[in-house]
Protein backbone atom coordinates (compact mmCIF):
# COMPACT_ATOMS: atom_id res chain seq x y z
CA UNK A 1 0.00 0.00 0.00
CA UNK A 2 1.30 3.43 -0.93
CA UNK A 3 0.23 6.89 0.27
CA UNK A 4 0.79 9.98 -1.80
CA UNK A 5 1.14 13.39 -0.19
CA UNK A 6 -0.85 16.03 -2.08
CA UNK A 7 0.32 19.60 -1.45
CA UNK A 8 -3.10 21.11 -1.99
CA UNK A 9 -4.64 19.15 0.91
CA UNK A 10 -4.84 20.48 4.46
CA UNK A 11 -3.59 18.52 7.48
CA UNK A 12 -7.13 17.19 7.65
CA UNK A 13 -7.30 15.39 4.25
CA UNK A 14 -11.04 15.98 3.96
CA UNK A 15 -10.37 19.65 3.14
CA UNK A 16 -8.09 21.53 0.78
CA UNK A 17 -5.42 23.93 2.00
CA UNK A 18 -7.20 26.80 0.25
CA UNK A 19 -10.37 26.06 2.23
CA UNK A 20 -8.34 25.84 5.46
CA UNK A 21 -6.88 29.28 4.75
CA UNK A 22 -10.38 30.63 4.09
CA UNK A 23 -11.51 29.31 7.49
CA UNK A 24 -8.42 30.84 9.11
CA UNK A 25 -9.11 34.26 7.59
CA UNK A 26 -12.71 34.12 8.85
CA UNK A 27 -11.51 33.21 12.36
CA UNK A 28 -9.39 36.39 12.49
CA UNK A 29 -12.56 38.44 12.92
CA UNK A 30 -15.11 35.96 14.27
CA UNK A 31 -15.41 33.26 16.91
CA UNK A 32 -14.98 29.56 16.15
CA UNK A 33 -18.66 28.99 16.93
CA UNK A 34 -19.81 31.62 14.43
CA UNK A 35 -17.57 30.25 11.66
CA UNK A 36 -18.70 26.67 12.39
CA UNK A 37 -22.36 27.69 12.11
CA UNK A 38 -21.73 29.67 8.93
CA UNK A 39 -19.89 26.85 7.14
CA UNK A 40 -21.87 23.94 8.69
CA UNK A 41 -18.72 22.41 10.19
CA UNK A 42 -17.91 20.85 13.53
CA UNK A 43 -16.46 23.21 16.14
CA UNK A 44 -13.31 21.10 16.55
CA UNK A 45 -12.78 20.97 12.77
CA UNK A 46 -12.85 24.78 12.52
CA UNK A 47 -10.38 25.08 15.40
CA UNK A 48 -7.98 22.58 13.79
CA UNK A 49 -8.12 24.38 10.43
CA UNK A 50 -7.57 27.72 12.15
CA UNK A 51 -4.50 26.35 13.95
CA UNK A 52 -3.07 25.11 10.64
CA UNK A 53 -3.62 28.55 9.13
CA UNK A 54 -1.85 30.35 12.01
CA UNK A 55 1.09 27.92 11.93
CA UNK A 56 1.45 28.65 8.20
CA UNK A 57 1.45 32.37 8.99
CA UNK A 58 4.30 31.93 11.49
CA UNK A 59 6.25 29.79 9.04
CA UNK A 60 5.98 32.45 6.36
CA UNK A 61 6.98 35.23 8.82
CA UNK A 62 10.28 33.44 9.49
CA UNK A 63 12.55 33.32 12.52
CA UNK A 64 12.73 36.70 14.30
CA UNK A 65 15.99 38.53 14.93
CA UNK A 66 14.86 41.67 16.83
CA UNK A 67 16.97 44.73 17.59
CA UNK A 68 14.34 46.57 19.66
CA UNK A 69 12.00 44.54 21.89
CA UNK A 70 8.99 45.41 24.02
CA UNK A 71 8.32 43.29 27.12
CA UNK A 72 5.01 43.04 28.97
CA UNK A 73 2.91 40.49 30.83
CA UNK A 74 -0.73 39.48 30.39
CA UNK A 75 -3.11 37.67 32.73
CA UNK A 76 -4.46 34.50 31.09
CA UNK A 77 -6.89 33.68 33.89
CA UNK A 78 -7.90 34.75 37.39
CA UNK A 79 -5.58 34.18 40.31
CA UNK A 80 -2.55 36.19 39.11
CA UNK A 81 -1.64 33.70 36.38
CA UNK A 82 0.65 35.59 34.01
CA UNK A 83 2.48 34.94 30.77
CA UNK A 84 5.14 37.15 29.18
CA UNK A 85 4.72 38.64 25.70
CA UNK A 86 7.78 39.95 23.84
CA UNK A 87 7.36 42.05 20.67
CA UNK A 88 9.64 43.21 17.88
CA UNK A 89 8.99 46.97 17.94
CA UNK A 90 10.76 47.61 14.61
CA UNK A 91 8.64 45.14 12.65
CA UNK A 92 5.60 45.73 14.83
CA UNK A 93 4.64 42.17 15.79
CA UNK A 94 4.75 39.89 18.85
CA UNK A 95 7.45 37.22 18.56
CA UNK A 96 7.30 35.22 21.83
CA UNK A 97 4.65 34.14 24.32
CA UNK A 98 5.62 31.97 27.27
CA UNK A 99 6.96 31.52 30.77
CA UNK A 100 5.14 30.24 33.84
CA UNK A 101 4.78 33.63 35.51
CA UNK A 102 6.45 37.05 35.34
CA UNK A 103 9.63 36.03 37.18
CA UNK A 104 13.25 36.45 36.14
CA UNK A 105 13.46 32.74 35.28
CA UNK A 106 10.48 33.02 32.92
CA UNK A 107 11.97 36.09 31.24
CA UNK A 108 15.26 34.22 30.81
CA UNK A 109 13.39 31.56 28.84
CA UNK A 110 12.87 34.10 26.06
CA UNK A 111 16.59 34.78 25.72
CA UNK A 112 17.26 31.04 25.79
CA UNK A 113 14.74 30.56 22.98
CA UNK A 114 16.26 33.43 21.00
CA UNK A 115 19.83 32.21 21.43
CA UNK A 116 23.03 33.99 22.48
CA UNK A 117 23.89 35.24 19.00
CA UNK A 118 20.55 36.96 18.40
CA UNK A 119 20.29 38.14 22.01
CA UNK A 120 23.61 39.96 21.56
CA UNK A 121 22.05 41.97 18.68
CA UNK A 122 19.32 43.52 20.84
CA UNK A 123 20.17 47.18 21.36
CA UNK A 124 17.04 48.38 23.23
CA UNK A 125 14.50 46.73 25.55
CA UNK A 126 11.28 48.63 26.39
CA UNK A 127 9.52 47.45 29.57
CA UNK A 128 7.78 48.57 32.71
CA UNK A 129 9.65 48.99 36.00
CA UNK A 130 9.21 45.35 37.02
CA UNK A 131 12.55 44.29 38.53
CA UNK A 132 12.71 40.64 37.27
CA UNK A 133 12.44 41.77 33.63
CA UNK A 134 15.25 44.23 34.15
CA UNK A 135 17.53 41.73 35.89
CA UNK A 136 17.00 39.04 33.25
CA UNK A 137 17.75 41.50 30.43
CA UNK A 138 20.94 42.75 32.08
CA UNK A 139 22.11 39.18 32.61
CA UNK A 140 21.22 37.76 29.17
CA UNK A 141 21.61 40.86 26.94
CA UNK A 142 23.94 43.25 28.83
CA UNK A 143 24.60 45.39 25.74
CA UNK A 144 20.90 46.38 25.47
CA UNK A 145 19.77 49.73 26.83
CA UNK A 146 16.68 49.54 29.06
CA UNK A 147 13.89 52.02 28.42
CA UNK A 148 10.92 52.28 30.78
CA UNK A 149 7.58 52.57 29.05
CA UNK A 150 6.10 56.07 29.33
CA UNK A 151 2.54 54.72 29.65
CA UNK A 152 3.43 52.61 32.70
CA UNK A 153 5.22 55.54 34.34
CA UNK A 154 2.21 57.81 33.81
CA UNK A 155 -0.07 55.09 35.16
CA UNK A 156 1.86 55.18 38.43
CA UNK A 157 1.42 58.95 38.52
CA UNK A 158 -2.31 58.52 37.87
CA UNK A 159 -2.50 56.12 40.82
CA UNK A 160 -0.78 58.74 42.99
CA UNK A 161 -3.34 61.34 41.92
CA UNK A 162 -6.19 58.94 42.72
CA UNK A 163 -4.67 58.33 46.17
CA UNK A 164 -4.74 62.10 46.78
CA UNK A 165 -8.39 62.19 45.65
CA UNK A 166 -9.31 59.42 48.09
CA UNK A 167 -7.51 61.11 50.99
CA UNK A 168 -9.31 64.38 50.27
CA UNK A 169 -12.66 62.61 50.14
CA UNK A 170 -11.93 60.99 53.51
CA UNK A 171 -10.76 64.30 55.01
CA UNK A 172 -13.81 66.32 54.00
CA UNK A 173 -17.39 65.88 55.19
CA UNK A 174 -20.89 66.85 54.21
CA UNK A 175 -21.53 69.09 51.20
CA UNK A 176 -17.82 69.57 50.47
CA UNK A 177 -17.60 65.96 49.29
CA UNK A 178 -20.05 66.39 46.43
CA UNK A 179 -17.42 67.94 44.14
CA UNK A 180 -15.10 64.93 44.53
CA UNK A 181 -17.57 62.04 44.46
CA UNK A 182 -17.66 60.24 41.10
CA UNK A 183 -14.89 62.34 39.52
CA UNK A 184 -12.11 59.71 39.45
CA UNK A 185 -11.91 59.37 35.67
CA UNK A 186 -12.45 63.09 35.15
CA UNK A 187 -9.22 63.71 37.06
CA UNK A 188 -7.27 60.88 35.42
CA UNK A 189 -8.22 61.80 31.83
CA UNK A 190 -6.32 64.34 29.79
CA UNK A 191 -8.19 67.62 29.55
CA UNK A 192 -8.39 67.57 25.75
CA UNK A 193 -10.06 64.13 25.88
CA UNK A 194 -12.90 65.27 28.15
CA UNK A 195 -16.39 66.13 26.93
CA UNK A 196 -17.84 69.58 27.54
CA UNK A 197 -19.63 68.36 30.69
CA UNK A 198 -16.41 66.70 31.86
CA UNK A 199 -14.45 69.92 31.44
CA UNK A 200 -17.09 71.84 33.43
CA UNK A 201 -16.99 69.24 36.23
CA UNK A 202 -13.17 69.35 36.28
CA UNK A 203 -13.14 73.16 36.47
CA UNK A 204 -15.62 73.12 39.37
CA UNK A 205 -13.66 70.41 41.22
CA UNK A 206 -10.29 72.16 40.89
CA UNK A 207 -11.78 75.48 42.00
CA UNK A 208 -13.31 73.84 45.08
CA UNK A 209 -10.27 71.90 46.29
CA UNK A 210 -6.83 73.52 46.35
CA UNK A 211 -4.85 70.32 47.04
CA UNK A 212 -6.48 68.43 44.16
CA UNK A 213 -5.84 71.43 41.92
CA UNK A 214 -2.13 71.33 42.80
CA UNK A 215 -1.95 67.56 42.26
CA UNK A 216 -3.70 67.82 38.89
CA UNK A 217 -1.40 70.59 37.65
CA UNK A 218 1.67 68.59 38.72
CA UNK A 219 0.35 65.50 36.93
CA UNK A 220 -0.26 67.40 33.69
CA UNK A 221 3.13 69.13 33.78
CA UNK A 222 5.09 65.90 34.36
CA UNK A 223 4.47 64.79 30.77
CA UNK A 224 6.94 67.48 29.65
CA UNK A 225 9.76 65.20 30.86
CA UNK A 226 9.63 63.17 27.61
CA UNK A 227 10.10 66.19 25.38
CA UNK A 228 13.77 66.82 26.27
CA UNK A 229 16.58 65.82 23.92
CA UNK A 230 19.34 65.90 26.55
CA UNK A 231 19.52 64.02 29.82
CA UNK A 232 20.87 67.04 31.72
CA UNK A 233 17.85 69.17 30.86
CA UNK A 234 15.48 66.31 31.68
CA UNK A 235 17.13 65.86 35.07
CA UNK A 236 16.90 69.58 35.80
CA UNK A 237 13.18 69.54 34.97
CA UNK A 238 12.62 66.55 37.25
CA UNK A 239 14.51 68.13 40.15
CA UNK A 240 12.45 71.32 39.78
CA UNK A 241 9.25 69.23 39.62
CA UNK A 242 10.22 67.33 42.77
CA UNK A 243 11.17 70.57 44.54
CA UNK A 244 7.66 71.92 43.87
CA UNK A 245 6.27 69.11 46.07
CA UNK A 246 7.78 70.73 49.16
CA UNK A 247 5.16 71.91 51.67
CA UNK A 248 2.35 70.50 49.51
CA UNK A 249 1.70 67.46 51.78
CA UNK A 250 1.24 65.12 48.81
CA UNK A 251 2.71 61.87 50.17
CA UNK A 252 1.72 59.72 47.14
CA UNK A 253 3.54 62.17 44.86
CA UNK A 254 6.64 62.09 47.06
CA UNK A 255 6.69 58.26 46.82
CA UNK A 256 6.28 58.53 43.04
CA UNK A 257 9.23 60.96 42.83
CA UNK A 258 11.39 58.55 44.86
CA UNK A 259 10.46 55.72 42.48
CA UNK A 260 11.43 57.83 39.44
CA UNK A 261 14.74 58.71 41.08
CA UNK A 262 15.52 55.02 41.69
CA UNK A 263 14.76 54.14 38.06
CA UNK A 264 16.25 57.24 36.47
CA UNK A 265 18.53 55.43 34.00
CA UNK A 266 15.54 53.83 32.26
CA UNK A 267 13.71 57.17 32.19
CA UNK A 268 16.68 59.15 30.87
CA UNK A 269 17.10 56.71 27.98
CA UNK A 270 14.18 58.52 26.30
CA UNK A 271 16.48 61.48 25.64
CA UNK A 272 18.82 59.60 23.30
CA UNK A 273 17.87 59.93 19.59
CA UNK A 274 18.57 56.25 18.83
CA UNK A 275 15.94 55.26 21.42
CA UNK A 276 13.04 57.07 19.76
CA UNK A 277 10.66 54.18 19.09
CA UNK A 278 6.89 53.83 19.00
CA UNK A 279 5.95 53.17 22.63
CA UNK A 280 2.24 52.84 21.89
CA UNK A 281 2.64 49.45 20.21
CA UNK A 282 2.90 47.46 23.46
CA UNK A 283 -0.25 49.08 24.88
CA UNK A 284 -2.08 48.59 21.58
CA UNK A 285 -1.08 44.91 21.57
CA UNK A 286 -2.38 44.51 25.12
CA UNK A 287 -5.75 45.92 24.06
CA UNK A 288 -5.83 43.55 21.07
CA UNK A 289 -5.08 40.56 23.32
CA UNK A 290 -7.87 41.56 25.69
CA UNK A 291 -10.27 41.73 22.73
CA UNK A 292 -9.21 38.22 21.64
CA UNK A 293 -9.78 36.87 25.17
CA UNK A 294 -13.09 38.67 25.64
CA UNK A 295 -14.41 37.56 22.24
CA UNK A 296 -13.87 33.91 23.22
CA UNK A 297 -14.90 34.46 26.89
CA UNK A 298 -11.40 33.25 27.79
CA UNK A 299 -9.24 30.73 25.93
CA UNK A 300 -8.51 27.56 27.91
CA UNK A 301 -6.11 26.09 25.34
CA UNK A 302 -2.88 27.98 26.00
CA UNK A 303 -1.21 26.91 22.75
CA UNK A 304 -4.20 28.24 20.78
CA UNK A 305 -3.97 31.53 22.67
CA UNK A 306 -0.24 31.67 21.89
CA UNK A 307 -0.93 31.24 18.16
CA UNK A 308 -3.65 33.91 18.26
CA UNK A 309 -1.30 36.41 19.92
CA UNK A 310 1.72 35.71 17.71
CA UNK A 311 -0.31 36.03 14.48
CA UNK A 312 -2.64 38.91 15.36
CA UNK A 313 -0.33 41.45 13.67
CA UNK A 314 0.74 39.29 10.71
CA UNK A 315 -0.78 39.81 7.24
CA UNK A 316 -3.47 37.40 6.11
CA UNK A 317 -2.47 34.51 3.84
Amino acid sequence: MKRERLDFLADNPLYTKRFAYFVGRRCRGATIKEVAEELALDWHTVKALDQQYMEAQLKRAGTPGPQVIGVDEIAIRKGHTYRIVVSDLVRGRPIWFGGQDRSEASMSQFYGWLGKRKSSRIRLAVMDMWKPFRLATKAQAPQAAILFDKFHVMRHLGEALDAVRKSEYARLAGRQRRYIKGQKYTLLSRKENLTLDGKKALKTLLAANKRLNTAYVLKESFGQLWSYQREGWARRFFENWRASLKWQRLKPYEKFAEMIDRHWDGIAAHCRPENKVSLGFVEGLNNKIRVIQRRAYGLRNENYLRLKILTCMLPAL
